[in-house]
């Protein structure tokens, strides 16, 4: 059996970071980077815009390239998956067979994109966006495809939306709940970002579900409950993430929606970690919940807090959760949580296309939604660190710089 003293495993962002933080932090021993891929570690968020769009080769989303590992002496082991944990025998067993032992386990695998439960799920043509092969597939079908049933109006959902609409195909997006980002943002935001669509001809059908995938070999329509059959050869699946974690429960890890940690990312096996989009943790910009965030900050910040606790250097997470999403020439840009908000306030005017809408709770600034001003992003941050209550009105007053009511 072989041996790391850091055992990684997950490739992602996450994963991928908590390797260079070691190394970074002077750490001498041995790392082994393992992913369920063939790939070498590269970033997610471009799958569903620039990738898909062919506006971004492969070789731009590498997190870093060969040599970088190598010349860190980072063991890379692509094209595996964990199946066993054994905390006690300080070791893991693969699909495969193959047993590595290792002295400290940094669990960072993410999730799996949920998958419909309906009749004709697992057709040619129903694709998820989580990885490179996924997106490969889609691009492979589409010369064949002309109508796209996307379900779901997250943001993985609109993001290839907006690209498929651009490469000139007929898009329809099926959300069940009355508005899209309906778990993620508020109504104004909503609302924007469906006009958009529908401005650039996607179709938007709000409050419905999906009864079955039609199809024989491929999908060749989506039955809604009511009996309405959409036409289309391809469905994307947008619904969220189930995080993969069962290794570790197995093993008797505290959690469930994800592997509880606590500020330093310990889990409560004994030297295991948990980082991204996988850890359950406390956040104090959720109102002290425990939540599981999924982007690139949070993956990046915990990966960081877990390196320097291995190293043992003081560190703790509490970062100001931060997130992104590119539609058309449309950036928006999120800072804080806005679950939990009991007032919204629209700074600017959203028919400008450059807007924010303000998040408060009880009075005080808890996030804020930034389309295409990225000013107020920037400033809006230390309103969120400061939980600042600050007059509506002075927020709604776009000629009034945030950081002049920090």
């Amino acid at each position: 059996m072989s041996r790391y003293d850091v055992l990684i495993v997950g490739a992602g962002h996450a994963g991928a970071q908590a390797a260079i933080a070691l190394r970074q932090n002077k750490f001498a021993g041995s790392i082994a980077l393992l992913g369920d891929e063939p790939e070498l570690p590269y970033e997610r968020p471009p799958l569903s815009k620039e990738y898909l769009a062919g506006d971004k080769p492969f070789e731009r989303l590498l997190i870093r390239n060969a040599a970088f590992w190598e010349e860190r002496d980072v063991a890379l082991l692509p094209g595996r998956s964990v199946v066993r944990v054994d905390p006690t025998a300080h070791s893991i067993t693969t699909a495969e067979g193959e047993g590595i032992g290792y002295g400290t386990l940094i669990w960072a695998t993410g999730g799996k994109p949920r998958r419909l439960a309906c009749a004709g799920s697992d057709l040619t043509g129903v694709h998820t966006v989580r990885t490179r092969a996924d997106v490969d597939r889609m691009i492979a079908e589409l010369p064949e495809v002309r109508r796209v049933a996307v379900i779901g109006g997250g943001y993985i959902g609109l993001e290839a939306a907006a690209v498929l609409a651009k490469l000139g195909r007929a898009v329809t997006v099926l959300e069940a709940q009355d508005r899209v980002l309906a778990r993620v943002a508020g109504a104004p935001l909503s609302r924007f970002f469906e006009e958009e669509h529908r401005a650039h001809g996607v179709e938007i059908r709000l409050g419905v579900a999906v009864d079955i995938i039609e199809g024989e070999d491929r999908v060749t329509g989506v039955r809604l409950a009511d009996g309405e059959v959409l036409p289309a050869e391809m469905a994307i699946v947008g619904i969220g993430i189930d995080p993969a974690v069962a290794p570790l429960l197995d093993a008797g890890a505290a959690g469930g929606n994800g592997v509880l940690v606590d500020a330093q990312c310990r889990t409560s096996l004994p030297d295991v970690f948990a980082v991204g989009d996988c850890a359950l943790h406390a956040n104090r910009f959720a109102g002290d919940r425990s939540i599981r965030l999924e982007s690139v900050q949070n993956a990046n910040d915990q990966a960081t807090v877990a390196a320097k606790t291995i190293l043992g250097i003081d560190a703790a997470y509490d970062a100001v959760p931060w997130f992104w999403s590119n539609q058309y020439d449309l950036r928006l840009q999120t800072v804080g949580i806005s679950t939990g908000h009991d007032a919204t306030v629209v700074r600017g005017d959203p028919a400008s296309r450059s807007f924010s809408v303000i998040y408060l709770r009880d009075g005080r600034v808890i996030a804020l939604d930034c389309v295409n001003a990225t000013k107020d992003y920037v400033q809006g941050r230390k309103l969120v660190l400061e939980g600042a209550s600050i007059d509506p009105a002075l927020l709604a007053d776009a000629a009034t710089l945030l950081k002049d009511l920090a």
